[in-house]
């Protein structure tokens, strides 16, 4: 009968009931000490996967998470590598800020061009990412040429922060190596782990830490 009510119960919560539940556990569970205000970024990450493992292996440049949300503050364009991390996003807290987010990855010019230069659609996109006017937030969850891509633009980025979380077995680890040792601003998953529900949950972590984004 106990479990009976617990199920009736959680069926009559809420969606941000649910969530804050989730986030009383996650915050129960957590073993690895982790400071402000990395803590809310790496809980929403594990809320996202159900992997705890991701309070070990995420890495921060210093002071970028306060740098990333002054650029969402001040409208920022957010560019993915994948239509399902921008589909993750949360629209309502870009809209609330005048920020945007988009991915250019099946845009038909942007397929001709990977096409003619025998190149990817990641790297294409991600050098069309660079040169965008205005602060940047460019959000990489699956293909590790898209980060390779920025950092041979980086000369073009001018305000950006770089969330490098590819994920898989080929050039992932060199590609979130290179970003790391570029001295850009960052936020990198270490190792294969990553993919585009992390890349969206770290982005959305970063808008909901912005004060009236999420009443």
């Amino acid at each position: 009968m106990a479990e009976a009510g617990r199920t009736e119960e959680m069926r009559t919560l809420g969606p941000r009931e649910i969530e804050a539940r989730s986030m009383e556990i996650i915050a129960r569970e957590l073993t690895v000490p982790l400071a402000e205000p990395e803590r809310p970024v790496v809980m929403r990450v594990i809320h996202a996967t159900a992997d705890f493992s991701f309070a070990e292996n995420l890495r921060f440049t210093p002071g970028v998470i306060a740098r990333a949300r002054a650029l969402l503050a001040a409208g920022a364009t957010v560019v993915t590598d994948t239509n399902m991390a921008l589909s993750g996003i949360s629209r309502p807290a870009l809209a609330k800020l005048g920020a945007r987010a988009v991915c250019f990855m099946a845009d038909g010019s942007v397929v001709s061009e990977a096409a003619a230069r025998g190149t990817t659609r990641a790297s294409v996109s991600a050098a069309r990412a660079a040169a965008l006017p205005g602060p940047k937030l460019l959000v990489c969850g699956n293909a590790p040429t898209f980060l390779f891509s920025l950092l041979e633009h980086r000369e073009q980025l001018g305000d950006a922060v770089i969330i490098g979380v590819p994920v898989g077995f080929v050039n992932v680890v060199e590609a979130k190596e290179a970003l790391l040792s570029s001295g850009l601003p960052s936020i990198v998953a270490a190792g294969r782990r990553g993919g585009s529900g992390v890349a969206a949950a770290i982005v959305n972590a970063l808008l909901y830490g912005i004060e009236g984004v999420r009443a």
